[in-house]
């Protein structure tokens, strides 16, 4: 799929599709409007959806978000034409909200990152529709920091204690969908030092 994508202020974006994002498909158990989005979409520069929320019902399993994030990217005519590119930090768009879930699309030019986050309790996936990102999270006792390259077509699910940094260290443009179940309510952000990752802030929807 071609990925010329449009700045943030210019008009829709036209391109060819084909198919999209990263080296595999694996699930991240538990312990990414965007960071991330959100976030997984520091917060991303686009406006968020629609309001208000649905009334809540009970949470979708990582899996079912997974199959739902790779059903969007499947279907570039859904979100494509809606891409733009902010250089000031990630852009994002609430592409739906429902009473259990929330998917976000969000582009990523070379260097933006989200920085580590939690998602506030909710289970999640992304999926990487164009171009290629990376992961960084924390392993188990002995393995330190995991790195993952995540190619074009890579979907990622996790449940709810799950923290991760993602980031574009690639030289081109990248695109994401991500979905979270319940929508997200809350983030906090972290720092990763010596001793493990410090919490060192919390954001809510109204910082999106």
């Amino acid at each position: 799929m071609s990925l010329d994508l449009a700045p943030a202020s210019a008009p829709a974006i036209a391109a060819a599709p084909t198919a999209t994002t990263a080296t595999s498909a694996t699930t991240a158990t538990s312990a990414t409007t965007a960071t991330s989005a959100p976030t997984t979409p520091s917060g991303p520069t686009a406006r968020s959806g629609p309001d208000p929320a649905p009334a809540p019902s009970a949470p979708l399993s990582p899996n079912a978000l997974r199959r739902i994030v790779r059903e969007f990217a499947e279907q570039p005519d859904r979100w494509l034409p809606r891409v733009r590119l902010a250089a000031e930090d990630r852009w994002y768009e609430r592409l739906e909200l429902t009473g259990d879930h929330e998917v976000w699309l969000i582009s990523w030019l070379p260097g933006q990152s989200t920085g580590f986050h939690d998602h506030g309790g909710s289970r999640g996936a992304f999926s990487v529709a164009l171009g290629e990102l990376e992961e960084l999270s924390l392993g188990g006792p002995g393995q330190g920091l995991l790195v993952r390259r995540l190619a074009s077509g890579t979907v990622r699910a996790f449940g709810p204690e799950y923290l991760h940094d993602v980031r574009n260290t690639g030289g081109g443009p990248a695109v994401t969908l991500h979905a979270y179940s319940p929508p997200l309510a809350s983030m906090s952000r972290y720092e990763l030092r010596a001793d493990g990752l410090v919490r060192t802030a919390q954001e809510g929807p109204e910082q999106w």
